[in-house]
């Protein structure tokens, strides 16, 4: 565990702005998941593009996996909480993502990409976040990072235990930085009744979803497990008080700072313009990803 520094109490928390019942859908070579932040509300929820949720112990549901596919544009976070993965990308790099660990991938200027669980039965639970890059990163090189769990700073609070995965908490820098987008990622166990603040900047987008238990909020909203919580972006807000139900709550937070640039997108490829998306189809075709 990490030493973390007392916050001070907030002052004016956000509230809920509305709840977001995920999309059971289906991807990769037929990979069973929860489609919790979908396209129509990537504007709403800039810099983040998508967020899957995916738990299963039956192996149907996951172990083709995720083979080859292409990206373009922008990082792909994902975090497991059981199971085991295998990465590969067209770059050079691979990977073994297992309980507790996050696989950073910077897209960039195009990689191609596969995602194989490495287990033939068991529980495979995680999530995995889309993360847009602005325009002047989206042709950069592309970047990957195993993070094992014993290298996400872990923070033992009065009834809660937080994993600072992105951004910082209570003084506590997590595993990984970004300048542009400042993106907070945070896995938040709470023990029932127990409350939890975190600061986050007025500009900030954020959500939290809850994946064990419910959270309830100071205007008595309850977030159940399995919804998404858009927080409102109210003037002078200064972060978010999670309050856990009487059965406890285990929630992810994220929250980032706007881009503010148009998003054009043409499935794994995010870019500016429709003209920069038809260059990267013509450039995947051509085989110029790395």
């Amino acid at each position: 565990m990490t030493a973390a520094t007392p916050a001070t109490p907030l002052r004016t928390p956000r509230q809920v702005e509305r709840l977001v019942q995920g999309r059971a859908t289906r991807d990769g070579a037929g990979v069973k998941l929860t489609r919790v932040l979908t396209q129509d509300l990537q504007r709403r929820l800039d810099p983040f593009l998508m967020l899957d949720a995916f738990g299963t112990d039956d192996a149907d549901d996951y172990i083709a996996g995720f083979p080859d596919h292409p990206h373009r544009g922008f990082e792909t976070v994902t975090y497991m909480l059981e199971g085991r993965m295998r990465h590969r990308d067209s770059a050079g790099h691979e990977g073994l993502l297992g309980p507790g660990g996050v696989q950073w991938m910077t897209a960039g200027r195009g990689v191609i990409h596969s995602e194989l669980p490495e287990q033939q039965e068991g529980r495979m639970e995680g999530f995995q976040l889309w993360l847009n890059l602005p325009g002047r990163d989206k042709m950069r090189d592309p970047w990957y990072r195993d993070i094992t769990s014993a290298e996400i700073p872990e923070l033992a609070l009065p009834g809660a235990t937080v994993r600072v995965i992105a951004g910082q908490s209570q003084g506590v820098a997590g595993a990984v930085q970004r300048d542009a987008t400042q993106p907070t990622y945070l896995d938040i166990r709470l023990e029932p009744g127990a409350s939890f603040e975190q600061a986050l900047p007025e500009s900030h987008n954020a959500f939290v979803y809850v994946y064990r238990g419910a959270l309830r909020f100071d205007t008595g909203c309850l977030v159940p497990s399995g919804r998404m919580a858009i927080l409102a972006n109210t003037a002078g807000s200064d972060g978010v008080r999670l309050t856990a139900s009487e059965e406890g709550a285990r929630v992810i937070l994220v929250a980032g700072q706007p881009l503010g640039e148009p998003i054009a997108q043409y499935g794994p490829f995010v870019m500016n313009t429709e003209g920069e998306l038809l260059q990267a189809v013509r450039d995947f075709q051509a085989g110029k990803f790395a």
